[in-house]
């Protein structure tokens, strides 16, 4: 039995992730952190990760940019590994992320699903052909109202599994409202749809001359990610150090 503190726990990810361990013979939720307590779940709610003292296997992240130091701080006190679901990280708290691995083991994916995971594989291969033949690459990406950051993790994540492929030679723009001239060569479009209940919509277009060839993942509800995110959870107990990805849940299945 995996136990997990689950971050965020309040949160629409975070009570589908507590139904679906309820219904998991392997894993348990031991401890919630949010500062939201409706007194709604069977675990004990911290307001503030620093004052958990519940022993667990891993944590999972699905809340705010804002606590990370504390997540991270307390991690490597009571080593324990975390998979981090939150987007919308600066620069310098992906550094931090990154300067951490030696000290704790981390899973860090903007999202969680099969799918999206398997699309990154594609993208690489289908970036290697398409790419020296000059194929303009566009990623559009839809979501609901309420979601805070734009673009996407997960847009972001598609982008750079294009760009990695590439040399890196790509640069991504955000917006062309303010500047009248062709399209460069050397760039990826992002654009970004709020509205409604859209719960994730990602396309990828390479646009060459007379032909189009558009990937597109569609997630017609939060549980692929929430199942996503339980599965790393289980597949990361027990390590002390690293960095991890869902690439790597995926090669252990």
């Amino acid at each position: 039995m995996k136990r997990i503190i689950m971050s965020g726990c309040n949160g629409a990810m975070g009570n589908m992730i507590t139904k679906i361990v309820s219904e998991d013979s392997e894993s348990q939720i031991v401890a919630g952190v949010d500062i939201n307590d409706d007194g709604s779940k069977d675990y004990p709610v911290f307001s503030s990760i620093k004052d958990c003292d519940v022993e667990a296997d891993a944590i999972i992240d699905f809340s705010t940019p804002v606590i990370l130091n504390d997540l991270l701080d307390y991690c490597k006190d009571k080593k324990i590994p975390i998979v981090l679901c939150t987007t919308g990280y600066s620069d310098e708290q992906l550094k931090l992320i990154e300067s951490s691995v030696d000290e704790v083991a981390i899973l860090k994916s903007a999202n969680m699903s099969l799918g999206i995971n398997t699309l990154i594989n594609l993208l690489k291969e289908a970036t290697k052909v398409f790419s020296p033949e000059g194929f303009d690459i566009e990623i559009v990406e839809k979501h609901h109202r309420l979601k805070l950051d734009a673009p996407s993790g997960t847009a972001l994540a598609l982008a750079d599994a294009v760009n990695e492929a590439a040399d890196n030679k790509y640069d991504y723009v955000y917006d062309r409202s303010q500047r009248r001239e062709k399209r460069p060569d050397n760039e990826i479009g992002l654009s970004a749809v709020r509205g409604g209940t859209i719960v994730g919509d990602h396309d990828v277009i390479f646009a060459g001359t007379d032909e189009v060839i558009t990937f597109s993942h569609t997630a017609y509800s939060k549980a692929v990610f929430a199942k996503g995110a339980v599965a790393a959870a289980k597949f990361m107990a027990g390590k002390t150090s690293g960095r991890f990805d869902m690439q790597d849940v995926i090669a252990a299945k």
